[in-house]
């Protein structure tokens, strides 16, 4: 019954994105991308050395969950250089942004989870060991791995109190795992009542292992720096309309601060939106075109935001404030990244709906977040940080620390990849 289901579900998505990829950009890219997909699948394997090397798959359903995954890769790849890296997505966000990633010798969409794509996806690959990212589970995928005996493991998994319903469709899915690393001891417990005890650890979260990795490797953005120019600074990442609505009031009467937004939609409709309600503001292209003349960025000048019109340089921005706010705490979205923030030690802000996310609770009670519910509650709190260098400091230090004391997920799942020499073909 669960499987009838989910074969529903899944027809009645298939024909939802084909229907809405009429008007869709980001629909219109889904369908497209998968197009002719085991055609150029089949080409890209002629062309990679047919050996024994292992290959190893990691889906991903978007650009986060890829980015969690990476350390975890990029050390098995840095430990077994010659073995095979594909690396899938489901979302067009993520694969647009990483299908020229180097440290993979391919990257596609995941083709449409049926029984007879997953079967021929699986036999075209034949992994070795495959990763799966947190969540998003295809259960004909899981089912293939599981009947061929493919070592599969769960990185950053998060597990929630679900319906009666949902959790036997859970347990279906769940069962596929060799090994479930999980990121919280809640997570544990219910997959324990749900029957999974022996192949479940909680390993953390692997997101600290990275953004620690981007903060090592900073690298300066001249632009940016110069738009700072030696002024206090706000950097708002990942920001939906809900969250720019919180900011426009207090970027409006606090022209003396350089406020950059990084938006979460990027599309020139977005965009345009967001020089109307910032109306003060720059664009980075503009500044990075020099068509736009540094030289009046200075105290009387009007001009005091910085809008990012592009993906991929968010997780450096953050190096450059004082104070952050990161997006999708207004709505159904979800909260984005705050680790990106924090590692910089840097204080976080972000809005009301986070308690699904554990690093945000936890966060806040080590001081190093603010969750604001409006406007007037972020312009008070901000204002008290700007007025206090020492809250500010002490704030920001217990950031970077909350990050540094939860690294090591990365380590607990390479130990247990070697120890059961998952790697071995």
């Amino acid at each position: 019954m669960v499987t009838t289901f989910y074969n529903l579900f899944i027809a009645l998505y298939g024909f939802a994105m084909k229907l809405a990829s009429q008007w869709n950009p980001k629909a219109k890219q889904w369908v497209n991308g998968r197009k002719g997909l085991f055609e150029k699948l089949q080409q890209t394997l002629e062309n990679l050395p047919h050996d024994n090397r292992p290959v190893i798959w990691m889906h991903c359903a978007s650009l986060g969950e890829f980015e969690q995954g990476r350390p975890v890769l990029e050390k098995i790849k840095l430990l077994h250089p010659q073995s095979k890296v594909i690396v899938t997505f489901f979302s067009p966000s993520g694969y647009e942004i990483r299908k020229n990633y180097k440290g993979a010798d391919a990257v596609w969409y995941l083709p449409f989870d049926t029984p007879s794509n997953a079967r021929k996806f699986v036999q075209y690959i034949n992994p070795t060991l495959v990763l799966w990212v947190r969540y998003e589970f295809w259960l004909h995928y899981l089912e293939e791995l599981k009947r061929k005996e493919i070592p599969l493991l769960l990185l950053s998994g998060t597990v929630l109190k679900s319906s009666p319903f949902y959790r036997v469709y859970r347990r279906k899915l769940f069962s596929c795992f060799t090994h479930l690393f999980v990121q919280t001891q809640l997570s544990a417990q219910y997959l324990k009542t749900e029957g999974f005890e022996q192949n479940v650890t909680v390993a953390g979260d692997t997101r600290f292992d990275r953004v620690i990795e981007i903060a090592q490797a900073f690298e300066p953005i001249a632009k940016v720096e110069a738009f700072c120019g030696g002024h206090r600074v706000l950097v708002a990442g990942s920001t939906w309309t809900e969250d720019e609505e919180e900011l426009i009031h207090y970027v409006k009467v606090n022209p003396d601060i350089r406020f950059i937004i990084a938006p979460h939609e990027v599309d020139e409709e977005n965009i345009k939106d967001l020089q109307k309600e910032f109306p003060h503001s720059v664009l980075f292209s503009a500044l990075q075109a020099n068509s736009f003349n540094d030289d009046i960025i200075d105290e009387s000048t009007v001009i005091n935001t910085l809008i990012i019109d592009n993906i991929g340089m968010l997780s450096r921005l953050y190096q450059y404030a004082d104070i952050t706010y990161v997006g999708g705490g207004f709505g159904d979205s979800g909260l984005h990244n705050i680790l990106e923030a924090a590692v910089y030690g840097k204080p976080v802000f972000f809005g009301p709906v986070y308690q699904r996310h554990f690093e945000a609770v936890e966060m806040e009670e080590a001081g190093g977040a603010i969750s604001i519910e409006n406007a007037l509650e972020l312009e008070n709190e901000l204002n008290k940080l700007w007025n206090d260098e020492t809250l500010l400091k002490e704030r920001g230090d217990a950031a970077k620390q909350y990050v540094y004391a939860n690294a090591g997920a990365t380590g607990h799942i390479l130990d247990y990849i070697y120890r059961n020499l998952l790697l071995t073909n």
